[in-house]
């Protein structure tokens, strides 16, 4: 959503894959997402070796900024998990074309979600394209409602 919102191509495969991330256009993905996956895993050493990588691509710094970042989305995940908190059943229908193509309907998680049901999978993508409109034209006066200082126009 944000790729649209902000009028930038995206892969969602960059999610999931090294090699795509790559091609996404952001600086060192594919390090990014081998410590990721690495971190989420069992294999010590590659672990190592993904922390080696990112290390010497962008720095020590930046390597304990991505761990802690990831460490943090582990927790928040592994606290929705054990609290059973579903997806939201808009976030359901706009996405579950994209949790089918990512391959993460096969997660443990997807059971604390029902499924978005067939009418709601159909109108998923058209309320995807819309959805970054409907958000730009709500957004002030959300910021108005909540006291937030409007975003600055670029």
């Amino acid at each position: 959503m944000s790729g649209e919102t902000s009028g930038r191509d995206y892969g969602l495969a960059a999610i999931v894959d090294g090699k795509a991330a790559h091609a996404s256009g952001i600086d060192h993905a594919e390090e990014l997402v081998t410590l990721a996956e690495a971190m989420v895993g069992s294999d010590d050493a590659a672990l190592a070796s993904a922390r080696q990588g990112l290390r010497d691509a962008m720095g020590a710094e930046a390597l304990v900024d991505a761990a802690a970042v990831a460490s943090n989305f582990e927790r928040m995940v592994r606290i929705a998990d054990a609290t059973g908190i579903p997806l939201d059943p808009p976030v359901n229908a706009m996405t579950a074309d994209i949790q089918e193509e990512l391959g993460l309907t096969a997660f443990a998680a997807k059971s604390q979600t029902p499924d978005a049901g067939r009418l709601a999978r159909a109108a998923g993508p058209l309320l995807r394209r819309i959805s970054p409109r409907l958000m730009r034209a709500l957004a002030p006066r959300l910021q108005r409602l909540i006291g937030a200082p409007p975003e600055p126009r670029v």
